[in-house]
């Protein structure tokens, strides 16, 4: 199918030919008919895109300062192939499209055949075809067009504007910009019964809104714009001030404290300067807000993703009906699109599209479409290379997850390997598996993993899915033949743990690898070349300062991750496991409990003691209440007459008798990714399966 990209480094803007994407639990899969373009919002991306690194540091300070931390702890040339690699993977535009649903999950609210108005970035992508999560979908009635419907994301956010200004019937309102979201939420108030100002700096743009049934306006540069809305408003001020423009002026903000009545409402949907005039928003005590998007349920993971609605008796307009809501306007005939819409091109065509929002065409624009073909050429899998016979000797990979751990690790690494192949990879995005595919050299892409599975010349398959999918795809690759490289945790639950141990056994000759890629760091091997030959017990203490996560993140939900005592400490028993060459003899842990903690971050904050068969002990600390700024992981060990401490992977220091030596990797912290991939291409090659030794690690952290 064809997609819509920016490519982050150049600020091109491509069609490119993508793999449709899969139908996932709790949403449904859409041909699109349309899609809009927001040119306030996509210009932003469009922005940044085309800047310079330094321009792109000072548009996303946010960002810059993650690049400068991951130089620090593991070394600038870490940081800068990381920052490389994300930088050359294509994004995706739009987040507000109209189409036919084709597909549907299991217990959702619509059917195949449904017509349907979709939302948000990253799901209603310019595209032919489009995965959509069941709160972010809503259905168009048969009153409406399609073309008119793809701007139902976009007429949300004026709506969620509307309901924050809280306004009562015949109220007067000033709207600043007059673009695509101001003419939309001029007409909402209208229809709400509100007297309506608009100003914006494009004289056009005025009339435009008047014709569209706004009482009045003017323009900023006029001298007079600030008694013209006094007038209008009856020499009070205005009730309310809703900006929609863009701008990085606090013109904006001024003029609405200045225009506005005592006690008056501001809304910013836009986005201009923030920075509020004290001397004009306190004597008035104004109330300010920021309206957020598309309203109520908007960045909740639960209620987008999960499909987890708000109860209507506590949160009346979430952000699917306020969507419901702007359809309905349309279906009355409330609103209307046709003025506003002034320009329509084919899907082939968007790069024409964007060159009016770039400013590289000079014309005027409003509101811009993408139409699709109603036929539409699409499959799960690209061709990427020409596919060529299987190499003997070498181990044909492949490749099941591009999310951005595989792409900002994994996949650098592997490529760096000697005796594979890389065959073929698969991603529920599309978009993903056709970007790591190219960068990396794989011979095709899909977006149905069981492509992967299916293929005879593929020998092995790598798993970086998220924590969920690794038991099961693992036991699938088992039965379909396959070696097997699953990233750690193996399993989340002692069930799937049984299950993929029953397989194993039940295929005999198939090796499987967890990805516990410390063992198999430079300096990890090196510590534990300081102790070979040692006959007493270790004592070993792995102190690990870990970075505090948003209570939201997938890592805690029970279908995804398992939490992250599941998904991080099975690293750290394996490496004492893996200085000391023996077996678990007995374990236990102590929660650190605290009253200032919920309960998904006091499980992540613990002590674990292990005793070893060979006498040895090992302490692991894992926290997330230090200052994440200090040493992540440390590790002292201490054995007949003997100390060595390693500090992030980086830094090694030994003595023995008196004497101390250290060895440091300065421009590139190797924490093991390469080493563990060759270690699994190895063995593949060579037959040698270390399943016990992942399934005793793994055993212990669920038990």
């Amino acid at each position: 199918m064809k997609q819509v990209l920016v490519n982050l480094k150049s600020g091109d803007v491509v069609v490119d030919e993508v793999p449709t994407p899969v139908l996932k639990e709790g949403g449904i899969l859409v041909e699109n008919h349309f899609s809009a373009i927001s040119g306030g919002t996509e210009s932003g991306l469009l922005k940044l895109a085309g800047s310079s690194y330094i321009g792109k540091a000072r548009q996303k300070p946010d960002l810059f300062r993650k690049v400068v931390d991951l130089a620090r702890k593991q070394g600038p040339l870490v940081a800068y192939e990381q920052a490389m690699n994300r930088l050359n993977r294509p994004e995706p535009l739009g987040y507000s499209s109209a189409g036919v649903v084709v597909e549907v999950s299991a217990g959702s609210p619509f059917r195949v055949g449904d017509r349907v108005a979709c939302g948000g970035v990253g799901y209603a992508n310019h595209a032919d075809a489009v995965f959509v999560p069941n709160n972010l979908a809503v259905k168009v009635p048969d009153e409406v067009a399609l073309r008119d419907a793809a701007f139902t994301t976009i007429g949300a956010i004026a709506m969620q504007g509307f309901r924050n200004a809280k306004l009562a019937l015949g109220e007067k309102v000033l709207v600043i910009g007059l673009g695509l979201i101001g003419q939309i939420t001029v007409q909402i108030l209208k229809a709400a019964g509100m007297e309506v100002f608009g100003v914006d700096i494009d004289r056009a743009k005025v009339e435009l809104a008047m014709e569209g049934g706004m009482d009045a306006g003017g323009t900023r540069g006029q001298e007079s714009i600030l008694e013209q809305v006094l007038a209008f408003s009856g020499g009070r001020g205005v009730d309310a001030v809703i900006i929609t423009a863009a701008t990085t002026s606090n013109d904006p903000l001024e003029f609405a404290g200045k225009a506005a009545r005592k006690k008056g409402r501001v809304v910013l949907v836009g986005v201009v300067g923030m920075e509020i005039p004290r001397d004009v928003y306190y004597p008035k005590e104004l109330e300010f807000v920021v309206s957020c998007s598309y309203g109520p349920g908007r960045y909740d993971k639960d209620y987008e993703e999960m499909g987890h609605d708000y109860p209507i008796g506590y949160v009346r307009w979430t952000e699917k009906r306020n969507m419901e809501s702007f359809l309905h306007l349309l279906k009355e005939g409330k609103i209307e699109l046709d003025g506003i819409i002034t320009h329509e091109f084919s899907i082939d065509e968007a790069p024409r599209a964007y060159s009016l929002i770039s400013g590289k065409v000079k014309e005027p624009y409003l509101g811009i479409v993408l139409r699709y073909p109603e036929v539409k050429e699409s499959s799960r899998r690209v061709e990427l290379s020409r596919t060529v016979k299987k190499h003997e000797g070498n181990v044909c990979i492949g490749w099941i997850g591009a999310g951005a751990f595989a792409t900002s690790v994994l996949l650098p690494a592997i490529r760096n390997t000697t005796g594979s192949r890389l065959i073929g990879l698969s991603a529920a995005s599309g978009l993903s598996s056709k970007s790591a595919g190219e960068t990396y050299g794989f011979e095709y892409v899909t977006t149905d993993y069981k492509d992967i599975l299916r293929d005879d010349r593929i020998d092995a398959v790598v798993i970086a899915t998220r924590n969920s999918l690794h038991a099961a795809i693992a036991i699938e690759a088992l039965e379909y033949g396959k070696h097997v490289f699953v990233e750690k945790p193996m399993a989340i639950t002692k069930e799937e743990l049984e299950s993929i141990k029953e397989t194993h056994e039940m295929v005999g000759d198939r090796i499987v690898h967890v990805g516990f890629n410390r063992r198999h760091a430079p300096l990890a091997l090196r510590m534990k070349e300081i102790f070979k030959g040692r006959r007493g017990p270790m004592m070993v203490l792995y102190r690990v300062n870990a970075e505090h996560l948003p209570p939201d993140h997938w890592v805690y939900e029970d279908r995804e991750g398992g939490s992250r005592f599941v998904t991080e400490m099975c690293h750290f028993i394996d490496f004492c496991k893996f200085l000391t060459s023996s077996k678990i003899a007995s374990s236990s842990y102590i929660n650190v409990e605290s009253g200032s903690m919920d309960v998904k971050h006091s499980r992540e904050n613990v002590v674990m003691n292990l005793g070893f068969k060979d006498g040895s002990v090992a302490a692991i600390i894992y926290t997330t209440i230090g200052d994440p700024s200090h040493t992540k992981e440390y590790c002292e060990v201490f054995s007949e007459n003997t100390f060595a401490s390693l500090k992030d992977f980086r830094e090694l220091t030994w003595s023995h008798d008196g004497r101390t030596k250290t060895v440091k990797e300065r421009l590139k912290v190797d924490k093991g990714h390469r080493g563990e991939l060759q270690a699994f291409i190895d063995n593949v090659r060579n037959g040698v399966d270390p399943f016990e030794e992942w399934l005793d690690t793994t055993e212990i952290t669920l038990s």
